[in-house]
């Protein structure tokens, strides 16, 4: 499909993956605004739950091409607190834009899914096929369920109507622009928001959550983007595709770099009556490589790099002059198994972050 020539509605264009969804769109040559050739981001003075706005929205809009991102969502705080808002709220808006899409006529429908969908004991790496091979893990079923229930009625709008819905399933994405809220982030943000706290205050440890053994498949917002757009352009296909990187990375190793690349050397404080979530996740994206030819460019330690820059430059953070490492060698932080109920461990318990850097001559992040 020559996007250049379709009227595009992205919703959640404000937000976190949508608006680098609509920087990949200008970037391709589309301009923000209503006629041909170009993509509108609409969700603002709309509430997508409501059936009757998104019908004002499309009307207004009229677009050929939907690419929806809009969502409630946040980490495992969030998803705890509003387990029924979770769920509630993304079927009613998931429901209402896919009814729209079939009743304007919509050419083609983009639905972003979430890693979230997958069975809590699914095998690593994720392929597709196993989405229905289980319940999603506790902390965040709601939010799971919600998107296993999109990827149903994208297919059986296809099945019954023809409408040409095609589903994304994203690996956890990080970058520039995410919720740095603690009472609604994701790992990566909350992480570094804790961290560089930490640091300019001179505190000694940092806590995280859980025991630091769970992984995760992180992806740089900007690789994402650009796959959705691809989608929009090359993927015809019923069956969902993973967006993911692949590889997978502990949360103490994740920890451990950031602490490197913000140049805080505490300790680390394994809150361990809190979740650790889902234990392992990292997705096949050989499906997407060959259908979209997806291929991740960004690796973690520079997407982190960015992002952390981002965040320092956007509060008016002064960066310590020390901290000069462009690539990170870490070793994981050990955490042995607890002998007894995790209940009984004290939250405090420090464990130190090991640290190995290595640095590259004229490279700074």
């Amino acid at each position: 499909m020559n996007l250049t020539e379709k009227r595009i509605l992205v919703t959640g264009g404000s937000g976190f993956l949508g608006s680098y969804v609509c920087e990949e769109l200008q970037r391709r040559g589309m301009s923000a605004g209503l006629g041909i050739s170009t993509f509108q981001a609409t969700t603002r003075g709309y509430d997508l739950t409501i059936e009757a706005d998104v019908t004002r929205m499309f009307n207004k809009v009229q677009p050929n091409v939907v690419i929806h991102c809009a969502a409630y969502c946040g980490g495992i705080g969030l998803n705890q607190a509003e387990p029924i808002k979770m769920l509630n709220q993304n079927i009613a808006m998931n429901a209402n834009i896919v009814q729209a899409c079939l009743g304007f006529g919509v050419e083609k429908l983009v639905a972003i899914g979430s890693v979230c969908a997958y069975p809590k004991e699914t095998p690593v790496p994720f392929k597709e096929s196993y989405i229905w091979d289980g319940y999603p893990e506790a902390t965040n079923a709601p939010y799971g369920i919600a998107k296993r229930v999109l990827l149903t009625q994208c297919q059986i709008y296809r099945e019954k109507y023809g409408l040409n819905a095609v589903y994304l399933l994203p690996a956890n994405l990080y970058g520039p622009r995410d919720d740095f809220d603690l009472a609604t982030a994701h790992v990566i943000p909350a992480l570094i928001h804790r961290i560089i706290d930490a640091r300019q205050a001179g505190d000694k440890s940092v806590t995280i959550w859980g025991d630091g053994t769970p992984t995760r498949d992180f992806l740089y917002v900007e690789d994402a983007a650009q796959a959705v757009v691809d989608a929009a352009e090359k993927y015809d296909g019923c069956e969902p595709l993973n967006i993911g990187t692949g590889e997978e990375t502990s949360i103490s190793n994740l920890t451990a770099q950031i602490c490197a690349l913000t140049g805080y050397h505490g300790f680390l404080n394994l809150d361990k009556k809190k979740p650790n979530g889902q234990l392992r996740r990292a997705l096949d994206s050989a499906l997407a490589k060959k259908a979209i030819g997806y291929e991740p460019k960004t690796k973690l330690a520079d997407g982190l790099a960015k992002t952390i820059k981002w965040y320092e430059e956007t509060n008016h953070i002064v960066r310590p002059v020390e901290v000069k490492a462009a690539r990170v060698e870490l070793k994981p932080v050990e955490v042995p198994p607890p002998s007894v109920s995790t209940d009984s461990i004290a939250p405090t318990e420090p464990v130190p972050v090991v640290i190995t850097e290595t640095i590259v001559p004229g490279d700074s992040p």
